[in-house]
């Protein structure tokens, strides 16, 4: 896990690039612009066949290799990479179990619980149990909660269909609502 400096100071250099973007986008006519894509992408597929010969040289290491893998995908800011570039050695469904797995022990203290029902095209289909006999508070605690978790764990997430308990406990179609995260950023 990222420490809250390096934290910070990743999200300087994220807007830091994304200004810059925007600055290009304002002020380049069309072939330029085009030609700089075309180099960034470049520059980008040499870094995802750098980061891949990596990784096959840590998995030829054996068990330390793999170890290093593992704690790579653990580390924020490295498996933002990995994930960029496809490489994260976890799917999606995986680091979803996982983030839901951490998230769990805040549920169970608000009388909940959360049962993952699939994960299809990037979306996440959860099903909320408990939650305090329907109290409106303690499912928006319950959803903010696990939002946050699997967004900390599978940013790549595209959307999460949540079904929320009606008054007798049972989820209901009617119960059931789409909520979609930001692909790059929170």
């Amino acid at each position: 896990m990222a420490n809250p400096l390096d934290e910070r100071d990743f999200q300087k250099r994220m807007a830091r690039v994304e200004s810059l973007l925007h600055e290009l986008d304002q002020g380049l006519d069309v072939q330029a612009l085009t030609r700089m894509q075309q180099i960034l992408r470049a520059v980008m597929e040499l870094h995802a066949a750098a980061f891949k010969r990596i990784l096959d040289k840590l998995a030829e290491a054996g068990a330390t290799g793999l170890a290093l893998i593992d704690a790579l995908a653990d580390d924020d800011l490295a498996a933002s990479v990995l994930l960029l570039h496809g490489l994260h050695p976890l799917d999606l469904e995986t680091r979803v179990r996982q983030a839901l797995d951490e998230v769990r022990r805040l549920l169970r203290s608000h009388g909940g619980d959360v049962e993952l029902l699939g994960v299809a095209g990037g979306v996440v289909r959860l099903r909320l149990l408990g939650s305090c006999d329907g109290c409106p508070s303690s499912v928006r605690t319950q959803k903010t909660a696990i939002e946050d978790a699997i967004y900390a764990k599978a940013p790549d997430v595209v959307g999460i269909e949540v079904d929320t308990p009606a008054r007798n406990g049972h989820a209901t179609a009617a119960g059931r609502e789409r909520i979609a995260l930001p692909i790059l950023g929170h």
